[in-house]
């Protein structure tokens, strides 16, 4: 059985406005990330790139972080308690990853991005659409 060959990671960093909250992640240079329709991610126009736990490092900031929680209090939506912004967070649909905000990124490493939406409004068929996303890939023998 053929397997589709795994995309090369690159490392892509990024952060708050502020700079005091800093991450790396490893995705592809070209990223697939999703535009929901829930109110939070409307209103903050954040562009997901979820990514298995394995693959992101907090490499500064932690201390400068402040958790907001809602609905099922399974989505930990963490923002920087200086500038306010959310450039990451624990998704609700991914609890086992984290969900980096596409436009706080970095310049530099991300060659292209096709933005895919994601319907909240039928979360279930959305979520289960995109369950492979936080899935660490397995070698084939």
């Amino acid at each position: 059985m053929n397997t589709p060959a795994q995309p090369s990671l690159v490392t892509h960093r990024g952060g708050c406005h502020c700079r005091r909250v800093r991450f790396e992640v490893d995705a592809p240079a070209a990223i697939d990330v999703l535009d929901c329709n829930c109110s939070v991610c409307r209103m903050s126009g954040f562009l997901h790139l979820i990514v298995p736990a394995a693959r992101f490092r907090l490499l500064a900031g932690a201390d400068d972080l402040t958790e907001y929680t809602f609905n099922t209090g399974t989505a930990r939506h963490l923002f920087c308690r200086h500038c306010g912004v959310k450039s990451f967070y624990v998704p609700r649909s991914h609890p086992e990853g984290f969900d980096i905000n596409a436009r706080c990124l970095d310049e530099g490493t991300v060659l292209a991005m096709t933005v895919t939406p994601f319907d909240d409004n039928d979360r279930a068929a959305a979520t289960a659409a995109i369950a492979h996303l936080t899935r660490t890939p397995t070698a084939v023998p």
